[in-house]
């Protein structure tokens, strides 16, 4: 016998799969175990891990738990995966790859059992070590828990599949809350008013000047501030640090003072509309005063919003952080001036929405410009056409990651340039663009 479905059935089941297609068909297949996750960090670094471990669960069989997120780091943000992500999208939009639940079922989350098997991946690892090493503990434990996650996924060598579920994950099932959404919606529509606009991260927050040790242009109480918090913080393995040095390697963010001539140089005018993406910057106004100087048009989100919309999201670092990675997604130039975490997925995410022009500053070579104009070995017009020359290719065209085997710490981060996920023919049609600043 043959059923007839009509046109009221058809729109009724359309209608139930109007979130995702993957609401309706949900991948069938023998859980081999469940899989708990700790992720450790900031926003980006947690966003790209949660992206690696449920690619880890997709080929392992497992049942994910929504992940836990970092409470203890230099932030201390108490919130939740829900409290940034959509959860229901997260698990709806992916459930034709793989099993996500809020919580482990209460025969293991009881009291009077141990804790589960607990243990950090090794970093950097092909989904083979996963097969081998992971699956067995797996199945013998029923419950494995990853306190650390951060690069535990290699950036090459995976199979296309994963790669490409990799970035279905990020850039499809990863969404921020509604209430994120929307306030990120109203940043973005009050900045489209100006026309073009900049976003530029500038990562010269305290946390980051005192982990990287990079002192330049501060005060000698300030350097010593910074000294006396990278020893506070024991997680933080390097601690004899030489600032000079590791400025003239590269290794350090831009200060604002010099951000303000590298802009200037690649000809952004005084009347750029300019969003900071940072926390707050260590010195305050008195270090923004160049930057400030040289582009009045200067604008936070605290300037843009009231402080009532902003009210919910105070004191949450990292969903403070996800208002400015929607506008830095969504602007027309993205420029960090420190290839941090943010800056990297920021990065990947614009070439995955079409190439979008992000200006990946040359760190040592500025520095050696910056210095050679400051001891007057260099008119201003020959450090603009340098700086402007050295930049030329690192304007966020199509290019390949740099792949260099055994060293993956050296080589390019896949979230940065997911060149698996933009094809081809996506490639050679953008590849001649101009990228007007």
């Amino acid at each position: 016998m043959t059923i007839a479905y009509g046109p009221s059935f058809i729109l009724l089941f359309l209608k139930i799969c109007q979130e995702s297609i993957a609401t309706c068909f949900s991948r069938i297949y023998k859980s081999n175990g469940y899989l708990k996750v700790s992720c450790n960090g900031g926003l980006n670094q947690m966003r790209a891990a949660i992206c690696d471990m449920v690619t880890i669960a997709r080929h392992l069989n497992l049942t994910l738990v929504i992940p836990e997120l970092d409470k203890t780091s230099f932030w201390a943000d108490p919130s939740d995966f829900g409290d940034i992500f959509n959860v229901n999208h997260f698990i709806n939009s992916l459930r034709d790859e793989v099993k996500i639940i809020k919580a482990l079922p209460k025969k293991f989350s009881s009291k009077i059992r141990t804790e589960p098997f607990t243990m950090p991946p090794v970093s950097w690892s092909s989904e083979k070590y996963y097969l081998k090493q992971i699956l067995p503990l797996v199945r013998k434990h029923k419950v494995i828990h990853f306190n650390r996650t951060d690069a535990r996924l290699a950036n090459n060598g995976l199979p296309l599949r994963l790669q490409k579920l990799r970035c279905r994950i990020n850039y499809e099932g990863l969404r921020f809350t509604p209430e994120i959404e929307a306030l990120g919606d109203k940043l973005i529509s009050i900045l489209r008013r100006s026309g073009f606009f900049v976003v530029l991260h500038l990562r010269y927050e305290m946390d980051m000047l005192s982990f990287s040790g990079c002192t330049h242009g501060c005060s000698d109480k300030e350097t010593e501030e910074l000294t006396r918090m990278r020893y506070a913080f024991p997680w933080w393995k390097e601690k004899e640090i030489v600032s000079e040095k590791k400025r003239l390697e590269g290794l350090c963010p831009l200060t604002p003072e010099e951000t303000a001539l590298v802009l200037r140089a690649l000809g952004f005018t005084r009347d750029s509309l300019i969003y900071i993406a940072s926390g707050e910057i260590y010195g305050g106004e008195r270090r923004m005063a160049a930057l400030r100087a040289s582009y009045p048009k200067i604008v936070r989100k605290e300037m843009l919003l009231s402080a009532e919309e902003l009210r919910p999201f105070q004191n949450h670092s990292t969903q403070m952080a996800a208002l400015d990675y929607l506008v830095s997604v969504a602007s027309d130039v993205f420029v960090p001036t420190y290839d941090g975490n943010m800056a990297k997925v920021v990065e990947g995410h614009r070439r995955y929405a079409g190439f979008r022009g992000t200006i990946v500053l040359d760190r040592r070579e500025i520095v050696e410009l910056l210095d050679l104009l400051q001891n007057g070995k260099l008119s201003w017009d020959q450090f603009s056409t340098a700086v402007k020359e050295v930049h030329k290719n690192r304007m966020g065209q199509p290019t390949l990651r740099k792949v260099i085997p055994g060293r993956p710490k050296e080589e390019d981060y896949f979230y940065a340039n997911p060149q698996e996920c933009t094809g081809p023919s996506r490639i050679s049609s953008i590849e001649s663009r101009e990228f007007d600043i």
